[in-house]
């Protein structure tokens, strides 16, 4: 992770978050261990725990635990954890699913000198978005950055992975259905099609279902779609997008997955309630009989790329975490001044992390010179 190691080594001399408190709701992994080792490198005191009971290392979590609080267990409900470091009083908070913003919104939790959080989820950022915030709340997910590489290309990649180690089933050759085209459906999709399989896309916004078409993929309502899939992938941070009416038409053998991030996506309750039996079949995958036919569930339905592999490659949380790191050390540089609400990542984070990503492929690019830049800040002259 040459980037993240980039900002420690600043964070080491600058000290930007010298005695400020740190909670952080994050997947406790080894790359997460990274983040939380470049911020304590730049003074900051931190508290860590779980947003994800599946995606929790426990070697990784025992190891940071001997340097900071940390209340992580792999497969133990993370609610506890997350209350126990609302309690500790943080002044900055990392969330990967706003639990312990909304938490700390709950009452008058927040503690006073409190300088802002941020959200690295699109589901968080709905979350945020529907609340009376009294904090800024930088929305990572929404950075240039996070968008390209986490999303479409970690999320695109990593959740293939966690259905084909949880299944071992070929891609090509079947039809994945992919409910949702942002950017974590789009890098799905490509991935999906890249492995042989024939792709549709289900959408509710007109914008990505065209963009979904003119790439090449056929695009339906889901209840068509679910007659017709073999692998669904729910990735729209709403509720209930696969339900009752699309169980009952699937085919024998059809397996669920989701990569959105809360296990909401797919009515579990639904399914549970259609099915005549359940067993599972493999350690990640649970089989339901609904008319006759196995219906085959992933991950209980939580984030399959976490629940059932590693999550994003190194390479993408490096640049993603840099973000992260730098997005703290921007509240607390910002000192309280940000006003409450949604605030965007700043231009010169994004570009900042770009660049330390670039010299660590050695990769070297073209500058503007005075003439250009000239021209891009003011127009003196053309026909």
């Amino acid at each position: 992770m040459p980037v993240l190691r980039s900002v420690r080594e600043r964070f080491a001399v600058e000290r930007p978050l010298e005695g400020v408190k740190i909670g952080a709701c994050l997947h406790v992994t080894a790359e997460t261990a990274n983040l939380a080792r470049t911020l304590a490198a730049g003074g900051a005191e931190l508290a860590l725990c779980a947003a994800n009971p599946l995606s929790t290392q426990d070697d990784v979590a025992a190891v940071l635990g001997e340097e900071m609080l940390v209340r992580a267990v792999h497969g133990v409900d993370p609610r506890p954890g997350i209350a126990e470091v609302a309690a500790w009083g943080p002044q900055v908070t990392l969330d990967d699913g706003a639990d312990l913003i909304a938490l700390l919104h709950d009452g008058d939790a927040l503690v006073d000198g409190f300088l802002g959080a941020t959200e690295a989820t699109t589901t968080g950022l709905v979350r945020v978005r529907q609340m009376t915030l009294r904090c800024p709340v930088v929305a990572l997910n929404e950075a240039h950055t996070e968008r390209v590489f986490n999303d479409h290309y970690g999320t695109g990649q990593s959740t293939l992975d966690g259905i084909l180690r949880a299944t071992n089933i070929l891609l090509a050759g079947r039809t994945v259905v992919v409910l949702g085209y942002g950017f974590a459906g789009r890098g799905i999709a490509t991935r999906a099609r890249g492995a042989g399989a024939h792709v549709i896309v289900c959408e509710v916004d007109p914008l990505a279902a065209l963009t979904a078409r003119m790439e090449g993929f056929e695009v339906m309502p889901s209840l068509e779609a679910a007659a017709r899939g073999d692998v669904f992938i729910t990735v729209t941070g709403t509720p209930r997008v696969l339900g009752a009416p699309h169980f009952a038409v699937m085919k024998d053998g059809a397996v669920l997955a989701n990569a959105g991030h809360f296990d909401v996506e797919i009515d579990l309750d639904a399914l549970a309630a259609s099915a005549t039996e359940r067993k599972n079949v493999l350690p990640l995958v649970e089989s339901f009989a609904v008319g006759g036919r196995r219906i085959h569930l992933l991950a209980q339905g939580r984030v399959v790329n976490l629940a059932a592999s590693q999550g994003h490659p190194a390479e993408i949380m490096d640049i993603s975490f840099a973000v992260q790191a730098l997005a703290a050390a921007y509240l607390v540089i910002a000192g309280g001044t940000l006003a409450p609400g949604v605030h965007t990542v700043p231009d010169q984070i994004d570009h900042e992390v770009a660049r330390l990503k670039l010299d660590a492929l050695s990769v070297r690019i073209d500058e503007l010179t005075p003439e250009q830049r000239a021209y891009r800040s003011s127009w003196s002259g053309g026909s």
